[in-house]
């Protein structure tokens, strides 16, 4: 790109945002913007330096990103705009702007949270032997998340092509940055990773792409990450409605003195002439304004509800149940088997996580699997956050993670990139990416673990649209499920019960699979019929037995096989439903509703976990937990 090229495309960059500007002062759109007008520099600057097929993953202040890159101007208006032509259809909106084909993996609303992602495509681009980088895009705000320290110690530890690029505008939002930050340098916080970093000045483009170039060299040189901050300044607000009452006028106009663009007029000056660089302003205004009136024509033509419930999963194969031979064995075993036939068959697959290496997993679920497949398992720091997120961020670009956290309850700390990344990709970009990992993790109690080692935090992605969840109550299942969500184009959930590792039972062969939602039906009582799924299934199965009632395990949390458990409910006059959860807010509350509109007349149980944390005293953990005898009682 030269010199001419870079200033025609900060200023679109520039008239394209003023133009936002004026239309959300107007009252025009709808929601809110956040705009880098000031930062041009910082958006031409690395896109210039790059490849262009090396992956950025922008922040929340993004549209510079799109516009250097090449992203048609109509289509963001008509983003917009919530049209149909936007460039992700209106779903993604001011913050979410994908463009899978200029490698914009489409930016995070939620402040440092593209960082993972970004670690996860660099992590893609590793294992794919792809000669590109990967780049992490976050402002001064950021540097205060813990996910970019742990994913600058990861990117330091595993080597990964990955450029931390920070935009210093000195707000992160209201908050000046020697008020909340403990550094004026930001960029040596990189020296504690080892890694190699340096500051420009982010308003002087020719240095940014300068840094930029010297930064990708070396990483593809050295196989190592490298950190850059950029010095900037925005000359609007936070947002849409920020009065910039936090600031002084005399601040903004030493800034506005070292504005990137009238620096790169001035430098152009002599060779094009004041007249000329006065035409090339007018006719980007008019292509902006052009783009814009096209856009207009078309804003009310949007996606009908219809049209976009097809982007909550993305299409996946389907496929009918295959029972092949089986053989006995332990539920342990055969999640052991599922992994080692997953890994085997496709080495886009790969196995993530603490301690899954020669200790074999915190409850022996990896086992040897590590010398089976050594270049497909990667041991993690404690950092669930960020190796979860960047499992999110290599799915989006062709690999397919599984990644193990040790225990379900630090399914809180992995919820970012599951809940507000995994399942909305696919939605949030109208089909441009899809998420098709596998998080694996133990929960329940009945192992004497204590209230924070024990829960069922399941229920917890019940309510969040675009991922499968599933919770398989036997060794059969458990093999069978893990196997169908292999083939998964979508973020599945696995959750594994700690207490059913050493039960044994059937496994099936490598040809067995079952389908995901569909209800798993045993029995064939015509007095009872028991509707629930993991652990508690096993004990209402071993407290029952085999005569007198039929059972319906539903192992897929969601989607929940609605038309089964109606089906099923409609011909019994007694039902039970089995959970070990507690009650409120659980998946079989929404069981109940859907057996009772399915038989008004029948008498439905529901027996739950008792509303309290599972205490660790063993008398106690027991009284809390669905046991034999509750089911038994609440037969009499």
């Amino acid at each position: 790109m030269d010199n001419l090229s870079i200033f025609k495309t900060m200023l679109k960059s520039r008239l394209f945002e003023r133009k936002l500007e004026g239309l959300f002062n107007e009252s025009f759109l709808y929601g809110t913007t956040h705009l880098a007008i000031g930062q041009e520099a910082c958006h031409v600057g690395l896109i210039a330096g790059l490849d262009d097929k090396d992956w950025i993953v922008p922040t929340h202040r993004c549209h510079g990103y799109n516009v250097a890159r090449g992203t048609s101007l109509e289509s963001m208006f008509s983003e917009m705009l919530g049209s149909r032509y936007g460039i992700c259809k209106g779903l993604g909106g001011s913050m979410h702007m994908t463009d899978k084909d200029t490698y914009n993996l489409g930016s995070s609303a939620i402040v440092g949270s593209g960082i993972s992602l970004a670690g996860g495509v660099a992590f893609a681009l590793k294992r794919q032997e792809k000669k590109n980088i990967s780049v992490a895009i976050f402002g001064d705000g950021a540097t205060s998340r813990g996910t970019l320290h742990e994913v600058m110690n990861i990117a330091s530890v595993w080597n990964l092509p990955l450029l931390f690029f920070l935009e210093n505008n000195h707000y992160g939002m209201s908050a000046e940055e020697s008020r909340v930050i403990s550094t004026s340098e930001l960029y040596k916080r990189a020296d504690g990773y080892s890694m190699v970093s340096e500051k420009v000045d982010g308003n002087d483009v020719l240095k940014v792409i300068e840094a930029t170039k010297r930064a990708r060299a070396y990483i593809l040189e050295n196989n190592k990450p490298y950190f850059i901050e950029c010095d900037t300044y925005r000359f609007c607000g936070h947002s849409k409605s920020d009065k910039r009452v936090y600031r002084t006028r005399e601040e903004e106009e030493k800034w506005e003195g070292k504005d990137p663009i009238k620096r790169m007029g001035k430098l152009l000056l002599e060779s094009y002439g004041e007249e000329y660089l006065k035409s090339l302003y007018s006719s980007i205004e008019s292509e902006v304004e052009s783009a814009w009136l096209k856009a207009l024509e078309t804003k009310d033509d949007v996606l009908s509800l219809e049209e976009a419930a097809e982007y909550v999963l993305a299409p996946s194969e389907s496929f009918k149940e295959v029972k092949g031979s089986v053989h006995k064995g332990t539920y342990r075993q055969a999640i052991y088997e599922a992994i080692d036939e997953i890994l085997s068959s496709d080495k886009s697959f790969s196995l993530m996580g603490e301690d899954i290496g020669k200790y074999g997993g915190c409850f022996g679920v990896t086992g040897d699997l590590y010398m089976k497949h050594e270049s497909q398992m990667y041991e993690t720091p404690v950092s669930e956050e960020s190796f979860i997120g960047m499992a999110v961020g290599a799915a989006m670009v062709g690999e397919h993670p599984i990644a193990e956290v040790m225990y379900g309850d630090f399914s809180t700390l992995a919820s970012d990139g599951l809940i507000n990344h995994a399942a909305k990709t696919f939605f949030m970009s109208a089909g441009q990416l899809n998420c098709p990992m596998i998080y694996r993790t133990p929960i329940g109690g009945g192992t004497g673990h204590g209230s924070q080692h024990t829960q069922c935090l399941e229920n917890m992605f019940m309510n969040v649209p675009g991922m499968i969840v599933l919770a398989p109550s036997d060794a059969y299942s458990a093999k069978a499920l893990l196997k169908s969500a292999a083939r998964e184009n979508n973020p599945v959930l696995y959750f594994e019960h700690k207490a059913l590792y050493n039960e044994v039972g059937e496994i099936g062969d490598d040809s067995s699979i079952l389908p995901i939602g569909k209800g798993i039906v045993s029995g064939d009582g015509d007095s009872l019929l028991v509707i629930g799924y993991s652990r508690a299934m096993s004990i209402a199965k071993k407290a029952i037995g085999n005569s007198g009632a039929t059972f319906f395990d539903f192992a897929t949390l969601a989607p929940l096989d609605e038309e089964g458990i109606k089906s099923y409910s409609s011909r019994f006059d007694r039902i039970l439903i089995v959970q070990d959860t507690p009650l409120q807010g659980s998946v079989g509350e929404s069981v109940y509703r859907i057996a009772r509109e399915a038989n008004l007349n029948a008498n439905i149980k529901i027996i739950s976990a008792k509303n309290m944390p599972v205490p660790f005293s063993k008398m106690l953990e027991r009284a809390v937990l669905v046991s034999e005898e509750d089911i038994l009682k609440a037969l009499s």
